[in-house]
Parts: C-alpha cells; sequence; structure tokens
C-alpha cells in the first residue's frame, strides 16, 4: 500500500528546484528585473540639447535581456513598460511619467526594451562565438541597436531644432557611453556566469 505523503526523496527533489523553474521563482525575477532596471533609470543627467537624457536604463535592459534569455527578458521588461504605464515610478525622472513617457520623445526607446531584452538572450545564447565574453558582447551591441532605432525613429517624429540633426539629438552624445554599458553588461554577464558553472 502506497502512503499518501510525499517521500523524503520527493521532498528533497522539490525543494531544490531552481527559482527560476517555478512559476513564482520566475515571477520573482521578472519583478527584481524591473526593480533593478527601474534604479538604474533614476541615474539619469539630462542634456540641453536633446530630450533623451543620459541613463543607465539601457545598460539595465541589456544585462537582464543577457542574464534572463530571450523569452524571460521579453516578459519582464514587458511587465517593467506595464509597471510604468500604471504610473509606478519606474521610468526616469525627466520625463512626463506614466502612459505619458510612453508618447513622448522617449517612448521609442522605452518601447524597444521587451525586443531588445529577447534579442540579447537570443544572441548570447545562439551565436557561435568561442569567448562567452564576444557573444555577449555581440548580442548586447544587437540589443543597443535595437534600442538607438527604435529611439531615433520615434524621436524623428517630433519637432526638433533645425540645427541639429536627428543623428546629433537621438544617437550621438550616447554611443561612448553605450560602447561602455556594452562593454561592462558583457563582462558582468560572463563573471557571472563562469560563478555560477565554478
Amino acid at each position: 500500500m502506497q502512503s499518501a505523503l510525499p517521500s523524503s526523496t520527493g521532498l528533497a527533489q522539490n525543494s531544490s528546484r531552481p527559482l527560476a523553474k517555478s512559476v513564482t521563482g520566475r515571477v520573482v525575477i521578472a519583478v527584481a528585473a524591473t526593480v533593478f532596471v527601474a534604479l538604474c533609470a533614476h541615474v539619469s543627467v539630462p542634456l540641453p540639447f536633446t530630450p533623451v537624457p543620459l541613463t543607465l536604463q539601457n545598460f539595465a535592459v541589456l544585462l537582464v535581456g543577457l542574464a534572463l534569455g530571450p523569452a524571460a527578458g521579453f516578459a519582464a521588461m514587458t511587465l517593467y513598460l506595464a509597471e510604468g504605464t500604471l504610473g509606478m515610478p519606474v521610468f526616469n525622472p525627466h520625463g512626463a511619467g506614466g502612459i505619458l513617457q510612453l508618447f513622448g520623445p522617449t517612448g521609442g526607446y522605452l518601447l524597444s526594451y521587451p525586443f531588445a531584452a529577447a534579442a540579447a538572450g537570443w544572441a548570447v545564447r545562439s551565436l557561435r562565438a568561442r569567448s562567452p565574453y564576444l557573444r555577449a558582447a555581440l548580442g548586447a551591441t544587437l540589443a543597443t541597436a535595437i534600442i538607438l532605432t527604435f529611439g531615433t525613429a520615434w524621436i524623428a517624429q517630433f519637432p526638433h531644432p533645425a540645427s541639429f540633426s536627428i543623428w546629433t539629438i537621438a544617437v550621438a552624445p550616447f554611443l561612448p557611453g553605450e560602447i561602455v554599458k556594452i562593454a561592462a553588461a558583457a563582462g558582468l554577464y560572463t563573471s557571472f556566469s563562469r560563478w555560477n558553472r565554478a
């Protein structure tokens, strides 16, 4: 006659199940990812010639995508946008806040985040480069290209001074910082992956 109680072996298997494998664990990780992106969004410096501030937000999106993978990264960044739309203080503080921020000049950058995170997660797991760091850097570069493309296409629809090109407003001021963010995100992801395998 079989016991109705779960065996000690079954309990051990369930308790040792990784956090990311359970539904609750995935929700916790997604929420933690949105908190991380929100904190980085508040490290923000406005620029006088563009409505787009310098911020650590993109760095956080890259790292979330690399770490969580395409599906979970996409879901986490979609949740982030939903939180911002509902008025939670997760977007950079120099915008209108809430849903208005999605329709403002920086809306294209924000709307790109789920796709950028998915691209970073896909690339780091699919590309065949020998070096894990190179895979991560390529994934982060692809994600950054998506962010800048969405952002540029969106901001081009808004009036801007004739003396400034869209390139000057939406891309050029951010390229040096984006290179640093790509290198940092790839380095942190690679270091964490090595530590996790040890």
